[in-house]
Order: C-alpha cells, then structure tokens, then sequence
C-alpha cells in the first residue's frame, strides 16, 4: 500500500490541475498582475488554461512575500507553476527562499550562474540550488519557449546573449537605432545577464526584458528590430534611465507601459521622456507616484496605483528621505491586466478601480 501513494498523490494533483483549467471559461483571458515590491519585481501572469508563471520574487524580509501570497490569496491561486528569475539583484529575487517555503513552486527558470563575484544576497546561488534540486530546473537561452499551454512565450535574451533570428513580424531594420548611442554600464554586469520574454495570446503582445541594459538593448534590437510591435510594454529596469533606449521603446511601439517603480526608484525624467515620444504610446501606469519625475512627468493620478498622502507629494516634492526603508505601506496596491486573445485588453488599477479598455486596431 505505501507504494501506492505516490502514484495516488500524481494522479490527485494531475487531477486538481485538470479540474481548475476545466473550470476557466473557453474564452478565459490572459491575466497578468504587477505586484508592488517598492521598486522591486514580481509579475504575475495566469494563461487562459489556468498555468501560472511569477516573473521574481520581490525584496527579502518578509513584506513583499507578504504581498504576493496576499494577491494570490485573493485571486485562489494555490501553487506556482512556472518561476522565472531575471536575474540574482536582490530587489527580484530575495523574496525567494521565504515564497518556496510557504507555497508550492513546480518550476525554476534562470539564465545560469551569476556572473558578479560578490552575490549581492550572500549565499544565495548555493540556497537556490538546493530549491531548484526540489523541483524542476531550466536555464534558458534566446530563442526557447517556455511551455504554457494557449500562450507562445518566447526568451529573446539571456545570460548576456540576445535573439538574433527573427520573431513573427519582426527582422525589419529598426530606425529608431540613430536615436540611440551607446552607453557605459558596467557597474552591474548581472543586470545585462537579464531573461528578457515575449509573450503572445493571440493577436495580444507583451515585453518584459527585466533589468536588461540600454547596451544590451542595442545588441538585441538593432541594426534590425527581430520582435515588431507590442501592445504592453513592461518597463525595462523600473523606469532608470540606464535602460529603456529609444531602440527598444520606439521600436517596439507599445500602446501602454506598465512601470514597476518605487517611489523613489525608476521613473527617471529622461526614461519618462522616451516612453512618453514613443509613437502610438497612449498611457504609462505606474505602480507608484514617482519623485524624481515629479509633476510634469508622472501619470495622473488614476494610472497610479500607490501614492503618498496628496497633501505631502503635491506641495512639497519631497516625499521620504533617499535611502530611507520603506514603509511597508498597507494595503499595497497592484495592477491587473486582462488581455483577449483578440488582442483588446483592459488595465485596472486595484487601488481606485480605475480601468481603461485598449480596442485592438486595424493594422
């Protein structure tokens, strides 16, 4: 009997996850929800057949684990199957440790081994290594798939390499390349290790290259643009003008950009310019009201999901000493997106319920 219950506890589990995809809608969007970590990253996506990816897991200490198993919770999501980390920055993967403790994780994906000597989390890879032995484990390059039903999601960088072969509708040379010379960023080679994606749903597309430099940017978008168009944008590097190039923004042309910044990290003035000239842009939405774009460059109000007392950001400008921790503000508010296989989507800000419908347009 007691060799019995392992088979017992796959076919129970292969079960429960046939049953919650059988219980979504046959016209079931994509949903995704970017969760406020304080200038951090974790970014929830749920296919329409019911398959979770998180993107990173947030800063360690507990409060943005706190928020994600929170949004799960409200949500009924039970188990994570796909985890994919960017890169080894302790703003997208200090979380980690505590969220494997606390809920299942079947999938680990990453671009390999770090490339900086001194771990920013010490004693992080040899702690990874033994949650990933748990589970399933993937190190990805340019050009892989990952496998979630009903979506195409497809790595165009990794490990400091970048997709040299063409995505549908892309391989056209990218003009806005002239815009855009390089850059010296060399402090935090990791960042350039980052696992950049394209995720597709239909006639939905969506960038996330996490904290991907504007060198690295160049490499994978120019002389020839090999993603085309998107419709989201998720902003590059939390909004730091050390990434987020004309040659990607431009180039990538999206309609809205969701923007994970902090309220003093990201949003820098330059970055909000670029995003802002991108043609066809019709909004950026912020996790949180930013004080280095102040007023002329931050969204209206209703696009921001997480703000100081107005009072104190409208007459002052100056919000909370930089370096200071932050608050651990509550509740901490996040951004949904619901996007149609059609390629129409709907953003909804958690904290005032303020949405707004994008109508796919004729090509």
């Amino acid at each position: 009997m007691k060799r019995l219950w392992p088979v017992l506890l796959v076919v129970s589990a292969f079960s429960a996850g046939l049953l919650a995809s059988q219980t979504r809608p046959a016209t079931a969007p994509l949903e995704i929800y970017v969760i406020d970590t304080e200038g951090g990253k974790a970014t929830l996506f749920i296919s329409p057949s019911g398959e979770s990816l998180l993107i990173d897991s947030g800063n360690p200490g507990g409060r943005d684990t706190d928020r994600i198993l929170t949004l799960f919770g409200q949500i009924g999501l039970k188990q994570i199957d796909h985890l994919l980390l960017t890169h080894y920055h302790i703003d997208h993967i200090g979380g980690l440790a505590e969220l494997s403790r606390r809920i299942p994780i079947r999938h680990y994906l990453d671009h390999g081994p770090t490339v900086e000597e001194k771990e920013q989390l010490p004693g992080f890879q040899a702690a990874y290594a033994e949650i990933y032995a748990q589970a399933k484990h993937t190190v990805v390059h340019p050009g892989d798939r990952v496998p979630i039903a009903g979506l195409d999601w497809r790595i165009v960088s990794a490990g400091g390499k970048v997709l040299k072969a063409p995505l549908t509708g892309g391989g056209r040379p990218n003009v806005p390349c002239a815009l855009s010379k390089p850059k010296e960023n060399t402090r935090d080679p990791e960042n350039g290790q980052s696992v950049g994606s394209v995720i597709t749903y239909g006639q939905f597309r969506a960038i996330d290259l996490g904290d991907l430099l504007w060198d690295n940017e160049l490499d994978l978008m120019c002389p020839a643009n090999p993603i085309g168009t998107v419709d989201l944008y998720l902003v590059s590097h939390h909004g730091q003008d050390s990434s987020g190039s004309e040659a990607l923004v431009h180039g990538v042309r999206p309609r809205v950009a969701v923007m994970q910044n902090g309220p003093r990290k990201g949003g820098a003035v330059a970055a909000m310019q670029i995003i802002r000239s991108s043609p066809g842009l019709e909004d950026i939405w912020q996790l949180h009201w930013s004080y280095s774009a102040g007023v002329d460059q931050n969204s209206a109000g209703v696009f921001v999901a997480n703000v100081d007392d107005p009072a104190v950001f409208a007459a002052t400008l100056t919000g909370p000493p930089r370096g200071a921790p932050a608050p651990g503000h509550i509740p901490a508010h996040a951004i949904k997106i619901f996007a149609e296989s059609t390629g129409t989507f709907t953003v909804t800000n958690m904290r005032n319920g303020f949405s707004k419908t994008y109508v796919k347009k004729a090509q």
